[in-house]
C-alpha cells in the first residue's frame, strides 16, 4: 500500500533535491524515500547503540580493551 504525502521545503533544500534528481536521473519521490529510509535506519541504529552502551556500562565494559578481555 502506498501513501501520498505533501511536504514543503525551504528553497535551498528544494534546489538541492532538484539537483540530485537530475544527477541521478530519478524522481523526487525516490530521493525522498531513500533519504527517509537512511534517516530511519540511523535513528534505529543510534537507539540500539545507546541501549547497548547502557548494558555494557552496567557490566563494567567501557573500552575496546574491556571488550577484548571479555571475548579472549
Amino acid at each position: 500500500m502506498r501513501n501520498t504525502f505533501t511536504i514543503s521545503l525551504p528553497g535551498d533544500l528544494a534546489r538541492d533535491l532538484e539537483r540530485v534528481t537530475a544527477e541521478r536521473g530519478v524522481s523526487r519521490s525516490e530521493v525522498v524515500r531513500d533519504s527517509l529510509r537512511d534517516y530511519l535506519f540511523v535513528r534505529r541504529f543510534r537507539a540500539l547503540r545507546r541501549r547497548g552502551l547502557e548494558k555494557a556500562r552496567r557490566k563494567g565494559v567501557f573500552t575496546d580493551q574491556d571488550v577484548f578481555d571479555l571475548v579472549s
